[in-house]
């Protein structure tokens, strides 16, 4: 995976802090290489949140849910107790059925961790592949900052 060691700035970027705890951390102290997924996931929660979109009211009311297809994770650093990590998520490719997410965590300017996440769309009764509703679509499509532009109801929130 080539994945820059520049941040994802700009104005597709979303970021979410997260604090890590002594939950998060191995024998050795430093966060386990798998907590790096737990924090992307939240991350994306957020993200969609952000968009309006609420992922158990997304369920319920359409009978469709996002699930986590693939991943590719880069580890570059460690992260330790206490320390205050910064998510970075951008959305690289939006489907008729899945969604593409960079993300990265980063500690007082140094990149611990880079990954690729593609997320599916399927109905919640057979799991398998369903479109993206319209609604959701145009929410993801127009991401957290335009829906904070124009002050857009909550969708499924």
């Amino acid at each position: 995976m080539n994945l820059p060691a520049e941040p994802n700035t700009g104005p597709e970027a979303f970021v979410w802090p997260i604090r890590v705890y002594f939950e998060d951390t191995d024998t050795g102290g430093i966060v386990f290489y798998a907590n790096y997924l737990k924090f992307f996931e939240r991350a994306r929660s957020e993200w969609l949140r952000a968009c309006g979109i609420g992922q158990r009211l997304l369920s319920e009311a359409s009978g469709t849910m996002f699930v986590v297809r693939s991943t590719s994770v880069d580890y570059r650093a460690p992260a330790r107790l206490d320390d205050t990590i910064e998510t970075r998520t951008r959305v690289s490719r939006i489907g008729r059925a899945s969604v593409d997410f960079d993300q990265q965590a980063w500690c007082e300017g140094t990149l611990l961790a880079a990954g690729t996440i593609r997320v599916g769309c399927v109905d919640r009764a057979t799991m398998k592949p369903a479109a993206i509703p319209s609604e959701v679509l145009d929410a993801l499509q127009g991401g957290p900052l335009k829906r904070a532009e124009t002050h857009r109801g909550e969708l499924m929130a």
